[in-house]
């Protein structure tokens, strides 16, 4: 495993005067703390290797590409722990300063990141040209080439902080235009609590009283992606075959997202940590706060991807019970057909069924869902039920480590 690195020292912030309070900055933290917070290096790190977020590891609203080296080199099969750290809190309009930004919203000094605090500080970001995100990365996965499938599988993720941050900006969201009203931003803080054992997001019927509202937390990144075949970096926000800020609410631990490589290597990076969303994301932003996150990355030949799924164009997510082909385009409804095609080419490459008795299938049993509407590229995923083929020989996606095993299941 490689060694956690030591928690560095707490940098000078930016000195950006931090705006005034306003409407929707929700309530103020407790003084109790539901989760530990994990500063950079401190705390258990199960992968076999660790990344941390810091100026060196991370871009702050762009993705990387084929022109950029690695930060971190694995093999296949390996895992590797990742601290990634939150944009909300840390934004130009927000001040760009953490420390000030949280305080106001009762956040001792000490429960604010360091590796946040240094980022805001250091790390060069266009506000007018680049995208919101902190992206961890990228991963050089030795054996990875394009045609393949990089096959990631979601271990554990962690809450660093015991709070987090919704927003309304920028004239984005569903309701652009109507909300927020007036013109400035909204940014609702929300402090997490325990109820019966389990953690929640917490928020009040009215700005300023006590958080009495709770929702469960079911913590997931936003943004799992591989570089694209350019020189050039994208823009953090549109997602696309590259993955990138797709915004599926699925990815729990325990589930594997599948993206074609399109570079040697992968070049895998992650981001955007989640605590909850509602499917949509329609403010514009989940509950965003920072998660330290253990991820698997293994290489599915080509040959090996076309025989467990057919041809795979863009990002496949596995859960327990269900494969969840995606389709991605700016007009929703576009979005919407490009799933209905990907969902049926995935039942004919796995499955082999005929395609109007698959299109047959879909419409009497799947259901499909919007991801996110406010990332530019809206978001469809269907949710396929693999009990329902139990019946029907498959093969499963083997490793390139594990290559030379069956894959009959």
């Amino acid at each position: 495993m490689t060694a956690a690195p030591e928690a560095h020292e707490p940098v000078a912030s930016a000195g950006t005067e931090v705006p005034e309070p306003v409407e929707g900055t929700g309530s103020h933290a407790r003084t109790s703390t539901p989760v530990p917070i994990l500063q950079p290096g401190v705390g258990f790190v199960p992968g076999d290797h660790y990344l941390p977020a810091t100026p060196a590891t991370v871009m702050w609203g762009r993705l990387p590409c084929a022109a950029d080296a690695p930060a971190l080199e694995i093999g296949s099969g390996e895992s590797v722990t990742f601290d990634t750290v939150s944009h909300e809190g840390i934004l130009d309009d927000q001040g760009k300063d953490p420390l000030a930004f949280f305080a106001a919203h009762g956040v001792p000094a000490d429960h604010v990141l360091d590796d946040a605090i240094e980022i805001a500080a250091s790390v060069a970001r266009d506000p007018f040209a680049d995208g919101p995100h902190v992206v961890v990365g990228p991963v050089h996965v030795r054996g990875a080439r394009p045609g393949d499938l990089l096959k990631i599988t979601v271990e554990t993720l962690t809450p660093r902080v015991p709070y987090g941050v919704i927003s309304n900006r920028h004239g984005k969201g569903a309701l652009v235009g109507e909300l927020p009203r007036g013109e400035h931003n909204v940014s609702v803080f929300a402090a997490v609590a325990e109820r019966e054992g389990v953690l929640h997001g917490t928020l009040p019927i009215v700005e300023g009283d006590d958080p009495i509202v709770a929702f469960p937390l079911a913590p997931f990144l936003g943004t799992m992606g591989v570089a694209v075949a350019a020189d050039e970096r994208p823009h953090s926000v549109p997602p696309g075959t590259h993955g990138g800020n797709i915004d599926i609410n699925l990815l729990v631990a325990g589930t594997t997202l599948f993206l074609p490589v399109q570079v040697d290597g992968a070049l895998a990076y992650v981001g955007d940590p989640h605590f909850a969303q509602g499917d949509g994301e329609v403010a514009l932003t989940a509950l965003e706060a920072s998660l330290r996150a253990t991820l698997r990355f293994e290489v599915i030949p080509a040959d090996a991807a076309r025989a467990a799924f057919g041809e795979v164009t863009g990002p496949l997510v596995r859960t327990p019970e269900h494969l969840v082909p995606t389709g991605m385009d700016p007009d929703l409804d576009a979005a919407m057909r490009a799933c209905v095609r990907a969902s049926l080419a995935l039942i004919g490459g796995r499955w082999g069924m005929d395609e109007h008795l698959a299109y047959a299938y879909l419409s009497a049993a799947t259901d499909f869902d919007i991801s996110q509407v406010v990332d530019i590229v809206s978001g469809v995923h269907a949710r396929i039920r693999e009990a329902d083929f139990a019946e029907i020989p498959s093969v499963e996606p083997v490793p390139l480590a594990s290559a030379h095993e069956g894959g009959v299941a």
